[in-house]
């Protein structure tokens, strides 16, 4: 582990319906314990990403996003009326009922999670209306406009020497290294991240998200 122990924060923006930022999820909650890192969790949204080439995607990816807005109104929703600091239990809450759990992303389910961390079911009903819309592309184009249109979620973001912030897509992990080995993860990728030019590694995924 490095010697240091200065705490760096890293701004993790995430959209609840895509189990590969859950597994990098998971893996950044394993980094909190073993480097000087505390997670700050953010909302983006594939829908919006996505929703200028919907004609563009194949038919089932297509529908999906349609179904994609519901849930991250209702995390902003929760973030602004109750503070940044009920994010990552939410985004836990929800994902861990729709991935290693299996259950569609639904109002049912947003309801137990919101229950679940204390927060006022009342908030289900932001995902039926637009109210927390221009807060959630706030928030999406944040995390974004830090990467680049060409990619997805999650995005995560770290100080740099600079002064400024050094931001990446991924990493995409399956399953999600545990203990040490997700910190050797954290170091690579923030040795890669950090140098000048770098923009991407790349391989074919050949396995789905492997959830424990």
């Amino acid at each position: 582990m490095p010697e240091t122990s200065e705490k760096t924060y890293a701004d993790f923006w995430f959209d609840p319906l895509c189990p590969w930022a859950w597994m990098t999820s998971r893996w950044m909650l394993e980094v909190e314990k073993v480097r000087p890192v505390e997670v700050r969790w953010h909302v983006m949204s594939l829908a919006v990403l996505n929703e200028n080439r919907l004609d563009e995607l194949p038919e089932g990816y297509a529908e999906m996003l349609s179904r994609a807005w519901g849930p991250v109104r209702v995390c902003v929703a929760a973030e602004q009326e109750h503070g940044n600091d009920v994010l990552g239990p939410l985004y836990t809450a929800i994902g861990t009922r729709v991935h290693p759990g299996g259950r569609e992303l639904d109002r049912e389910v947003l309801v137990e999670a919101l229950k679940e961390t204390g927060l006022p079911v009342s908030l289900a009903d932001a995902a039926d209306t637009d109210a927390y819309d221009v807060a959630l592309r706030a928030s999406h184009e944040e995390g974004i406009g830090l990467v680049g249109q060409e990619v997805g979620t999650p995005v995560i973001a770290v100080p740099a020497a600079d002064g400024g912030r050094t931001a990446f897509f991924g990493p995409v992990v399956t399953p999600a290294p545990k203990g040490e080995a997700a910190g050797r993860l954290w170091d690579g990728t923030l040795l890669v991240a950090a140098t000048p030019g770098f923009f991407e590694i790349k391989r074919t995924r050949d396995v789905e998200p492997i959830f424990d």
